[in-house]
C-alpha cells in the first residue's frame, strides 16, 4: 500500500468488500467511484447485441467486423443523441 501511495496512485476498492485488511483511507477515495461507468459500458454492448445484432457476427476477418463494430456503434450514438436532444414544444 505504501508503493502505491508514493506513486500517488489512489486504488479503486469495491463498496461491498469482505476483506478486513482494507485501508480505511483507501475504501473512501476522495474522488469519485471508479467504477461508475461500468453500467454504460454494459448498456452500450447490450444495445449492440440485441439490437444492432451483433450477437453473432456475420462477416469473417477483422476488417469487415470493425468495420460492422464501427457501423453499429455509430447508429447506437446517433441514437442517443436523438434522446439527449430537448424536446421541440
Amino acid at each position: 500500500m505504501s508503493v502505491l501511495r508514493e506513486h500517488r496512485v489512489t486504488p479503486h476498492v469495491a463498496k461491498r468488500s469482505t476483506a478486513r485488511s482494507t485501508d480505511a483511507a483507501l475504501a473512501t477515495p476522495a474522488t469519485g467511484s471508479a467504477s461508475g461507468g461500468a453500467n454504460e459500458w454494459e448498456e452500450i454492448f447490450g444495445w449492440l447485441k440485441t439490437v444492432a445484432g451483433l450477437r453473432k457476427t456475420r462477416h469473417r476477418g477483422i476488417a469487415r467486423v470493425g468495420w460492422t463494430f464501427t457501423s453499429a456503434a455509430a447508429a447506437y450514438n446517433l441514437v442517443r443523441m436523438r434522446n439527449l436532444l430537448p424536446v421541440a414544444t
